[in-house]
């Protein structure tokens, strides 16, 4: 008998212990109840933490990041940083229905021209290295001279293209020094074509990638192929500006082509060059 009351004491003390060993419940938020051996799932996360994010740690951001706060024009698949003394002109182009297509953005700052363009990539970085051989082979191809170079947001180029139509007195062909710079960012690409003192003056260099860095990609969740340009869509009022720029220059142009049959030489000058309109 009294083997069995120890049995049974032993038996109590064992499931005594054993209460105390497991976790006890705790009021949550909300008075929800959690355990203390629950595990906390790990939060989602946006895209995965690539290699090339490091040239990118201080800008160009995507929409889903902490940028820094600044004024910026919204132009869709862009942010572009909207600062005292830049113009920002937007590009563009007849496609083969005729129609205009905004095909880049153009931020022109004193004697510098940045040019930038939002393209779709792959969930895996390397489109940007695809685009620096594409872009090294159009300007070799074109005569011109290109290296690459580590910049400040990585691999880069930094060509020097033929101005068509320049050349020097004894016969030299005249050149534009141009830098192609780019970073893979998640599911973008953002390239940018730096013309004027910001691609030959180191000084005027880092103020033209300060305006490239604060720049914040909205890729969206619409799919599109790897290099396909996203979409770019200005305020009505510019696109009223624009449509105004063009008839100016259609005015223009027809103004040129009267005034050729009474020139002497029985020539015209040749449309305002560039595809740019300002804002």
């Amino acid at each position: 008998m009294f083997g069995r009351r120890r049995k049974k004491r032993d038996q109590e003390t064992k499931r005594a212990a054993e209460e105390q060993s497991r976790p006890q419940p705790s009021q949550g938020a909300a008075g929800a109840v959690s355990f203390g051996n629950e595990v906390e799932p790990e939060r989602p996360t946006h895209r995965p933490v690539k290699e090339e994010d490091r040239y990118r740690a201080t800008g160009p951001w995507d929409s889903e990041e902490d940028a820094p706060d600044s004024k910026r024009m919204d132009l869709g698949s862009m942010l572009l940083p909207m600062e005292q003394g830049t113009e920002i002109q937007v590009n563009v182009a007849q496609d083969r229905q005729g129609k205009q297509k905004i095909i880049g953005v153009t931020l022109v700052r004193g004697k510098t021209a940045l040019q930038v363009q939002p393209f779709a990539a792959p969930k895996s970085s390397g489109l940007w290295d695809e685009m620096r051989e594409e872009l090294r082979g159009q300007v070799t191809q074109q005569g011109g001279k290109v290296e690459d170079h580590d910049g400040t947001f990585g691999p880069e180029l930094q060509a020097v293209i033929p101005i068509k139509g320049k050349k020097t007195e004894d016969g030299r062909q005249l050149g534009q020094r141009v830098r192609f710079i780019g970073v893979d960012g998640p599911r973008w690409v953002l390239r940018g074509v730096i013309r004027g003192e910001g691609a030959s003056k180191p000084e005027v260099m880092s103020e033209i990638e300060q305006i490239f860095a604060d720049i914040v990609v909205v890729r969206g969740d619409q799919p599109a192929p790897p290099s396909e340009l996203l979409p770019i869509t200005v305020p009505k009022q510019i696109q009223e500006q624009m449509a105004a720029a063009a008839q100016q220059r259609a005015a223009q142009q027809a103004a040129q082509r009267g005034n050729a049959g009474s020139s002497p030489n029985g020539s015209a000058s040749g449309p305002p060059t560039g595809g740019a309109t300002n804002t």
